[in-house]
């Protein structure tokens, strides 16, 4: 028989052994212990300490940006990282690509009952340790419990807030023929290690997402060349679709090289394997900079300065082209289109 429980006792949470049941997103007792023992016990601070229904907060001068990205990965761990990490990089990544510095973070979660709570611990310690990592605290937050069989486990959306800086002026639409186009590093490793992790492929060499933070590469990088015209990290779709997104904000065409694009061999083998092309799949460590040529050179050496930008490489240049096409020089020497992605080539990678 169990141990009596006083009234307005309530049993310390079961990380180890428990799981999330319907009562957690009540809105009562059972949800106030789910978000004070293991939310606010991992992303303490003293914003969200106060546990209103808001964060409130000074921003320092500058133009403020706002982003928000749902994460609805599978599976929820894989090599190099986590749903967790994953949706804390996500968020800053986007404010970083117009030049912000980001300040603080929400996060809502919908949870699927029946989910392990070490599981979910194991998750949030892993968004607590990113965002410690990454200087930008999250600072409110909302959950939600979802029907057994509705939630796939676990739904993560986290907004961010930035400022931008006086003199930094960052757009997708900003690209002019003659530009440089750069990118920080090798590319597809994110999508063929959710991929290998999915589909249970026991590759020799182990591939591991590239998932990481990257403001700080990017206040490197504009430390050095504060006129960049564009930036992007090329999430779903790859690099091939984020170019053809910029080319059209801008109205401009791009032609890339082939043989400067940086690939993996064990993810270019891993494609090769699978059937896909690396320059269609996600990244999310990676980004994409355009810049004006004669600024190209101190650009790629302040990335490759960078622990997150060590394998920069230019990869190609903007055109003139009404028609916005992205093409590129293949290694025999041709021409070909890089088209937008059509249909879905990976699912579910972030």
């Amino acid at each position: 028989m169990s141990k009596a429980v006083k009234p307005g006792y309530v049993r310390p949470l079961d990380l180890r052994h428990g799981r999330i049941e319907m009562i957690h997103g009540s809105g009562g007792r059972a949800m106030a212990q789910l978000v004070n023992e293991l939310f606010v016990a991992a992303f303490d601070n003293d914003i969200l300490r106060q546990l209103n229904d808001q964060a409130c907060f000074t921003l320092s001068p500058g133009r403020v940006v706002m982003a928000t990205d749902s994460h609805v990965v599978s599976p929820l761990f894989f090599p190099g990282g986590d749903i967790g990490c994953l949706s804390v990089h996500g968020t800053i990544n986007d404010l970083a690509m117009s030049g912000a510095r980001p300040i603080y973070l929400a996060a809502s979660f919908i949870l699927e009952e029946g989910l392990a709570l070490a599981e979910l611990k194991r998750v949030v310690d892993s968004m607590a340790r990113a965002s410690r990592e990454a200087g930008v605290p999250i600072v409110t937050g909302d959950t939600k419990v979802v029907e057994r069989g509705k939630g796939d486990g676990i739904f993560i959306t986290t907004t961010g807030v930035g400022v931008v800086p006086d003199g930094i002026d960052i757009s997708g639409a900003h690209a002019r023929p003659g530009d440089s186009i750069l990118v920080s590093g090798t590319i597809g490793d994110h999508g063929v290690a959710v991929m290998s992790m999915r589909e249970n492929l026991g590759f020799q060499t182990e591939i591991a997402s590239d998932t990481a933070a990257l403001h700080e590469l990017v206040a490197h990088m504009l430390a050095a060349v504060p006129g960049i015209h564009a930036m992007r990290d090329p999430t779903r779709g790859g690099l091939a679709t984020t170019l053809n997104e910029i080319a059209t904000q801008s109205g401009v065409g791009m032609l890339l090289e082939e043989s400067r694009i940086p690939i993996a061999p064990q993810v270019e083998a891993a494609c090769e394997f699978l059937g896909l092309d690396p320059l269609y799949v996600a990244n999310e460590g990676k980004l994409i900079a355009i810049c004006p040529a004669d600024k190209a050179a101190p650009l790629l050496d302040a990335m490759r300065a960078h622990p997150l930008g060590a394998a920069a490489a230019l990869i190609g240049q903007v055109t003139e082209d009404r028609n916005c096409f992205v093409q590129m020089r293949t290694r025999l020497g041709g021409r070909r289109i890089v088209d937008w992605l059509t249909g879905e080539q990976l699912p579910r990678i972030c």
